[in-house]
């Protein structure tokens, strides 16, 4: 099992849920974050105040999910969340030792 995390562009995020939802994917966690990158913050107003945030606001995907679907998830990833811009993200995969599933034990690609 494989665990992959995934910071989009949160305007990206049914897109690829879509995609994503599409292969057979059983587990997926989302949320939103923030943080810093290459790309730059805009300027916002706020009560008729101009600032700068020094974040920038996205969309965190966490999948649980076999080996053979993460060459496809990952593809839906790149190919649905691509702007081609600085800021549309980055993926990371992590190797899964276990799962479990509370409700009845089941563990492994089973809790899945």
């Amino acid at each position: 099992m494989k665990k992959i995390e995934a910071i989009i562009r949160t305007s990206k995020f049914e897109e690829i849920y879509t995609c994503v939802a599409g292969l057979g994917v059983k587990f997926l966690t989302f949320y939103e974050v923030k943080g810093m990158g290459m790309e730059h913050a805009r300027q916002q107003t706020y009560r008729g105040v101009a600032y700068e945030p020094t974040y920038i606001p996205r969309t965190k995907l966490e999948i649980v999910t076999v080996e053979e679907l993460v060459g496809p998830v990952v593809d839906c990833i790149l190919k649905m969340g691509k702007t081609g811009e600085v800021g549309d993200g980055k993926i990371f995969i992590y190797e899964a030792l276990d799962a479990f599933r509370i409700r009845n034990s089941d563990t492994g690609e089973e809790a899945l």
